[in-house]
Order: C-alpha cells, then sequence, then structure tokens
C-alpha cells in the first residue's frame, strides 16, 4: 500500500510530553553516528557508553530502559536528558513506515502522542515527511 493516504499532509507538534519515550517495551537502534553524537554529548568514551547506557539485541546496538517503567535511560522529568545528541530514530518520531502505513496506523499512534492532530499543530507536508522516512 502506498503511502498517498496523507498526500495533504499531516498535522504534528512535539509537545515535549515525554509519552514517545516510555511505557512500553521497545528498542532505540543506534548507529555509529548516533553513538558518536551522544559519547561527545556525554562527554565519556565509547566503551564507557556501551557498557553503560546499552544492551545488545540480535547483534545490533539498542538505548537500555527502565526495567520496571521502560521509561528510556534518557528520560529525566518527561524530558529528553540527551535531545540535542538524541538518535536518529528519536528524531524522526512520529514519522516511522509504521506509524504512516495507513491513517488507522496514524490514529493509533495518535493516543500516545498528544502532538499528532494537536490543534495548534501545523500541517507537515507530505514533501516534508518524505524526507524524514
Amino acid at each position: 500500500m502506498g503511502l498517498d493516504w496523507y498526500k495533504e499532509g499531516l498535522r504534528f507538534k512535539c509537545t515535549e510530553c515525554g509519552q514517545c519515550c516510555t511505557g512500553a517495551p521497545g528498542y532505540v537502534w543506534l548507529t555509529d553516528e548516533d553513538i558518536d553524537q551522544l559519547t561527545k554529548g556525554l562527554k565519556i568514551s565509547r566503551e564507557d557508553f556501551l557498557k553503560k547506557y546499552t544492551r545488545t539485541v540480535n547483534g545490533r546496538i539498542s538505548l537500555i530502559e527502565d526495567p520496571e517503567t521502560f521509561d528510556c535511560v534518557f528520560l529525566k522529568d518527561n524530558k529528553c536528558s540527551q535531545y540535542k545528541t538524541r538518535p536518529k530514530q528519536c528524531r524522526t518520531f512520529p514519522w516511522w513506515k509504521d506509524n504512516l502505513r495507513s491513517k488507522a496506523a496514524w490514529e493509533n499512534t495518535a493516543k500516545r502522542c498528544e502532538g499528532i492532530n494537536h490543534p495548534d499543530a501545523p500541517l507537515i507536508s507530505h514533501e516534508d515527511i518524505s524526507k524524514e522516512i
């Protein structure tokens, strides 16, 4: 199925609520570039970063989560403590293919993200969304 269902664009405005960083088990997959950015931001070595903040799952590196709440390790007071150096996966939310595969998928994601279809949200063009996918 094509992604043409939102050819007129979609409304989104990040409210910094932190809901995309909490509440459900999952993975924030890290690229080498993500790791480099985070280690610079944290001012620690790559080795220390990997040991303290990550896990390996099926050969891929992911951030760890709080084992009870499933909050991202960098979520503090509902804000990302590493916002400026956050991973690409985090920077591109909610423009993930799974969220955009259908209107129903988008509406389902909106149940967990108050910024989707927010009354003050700007209309983001199909073209701009495509750049983020």
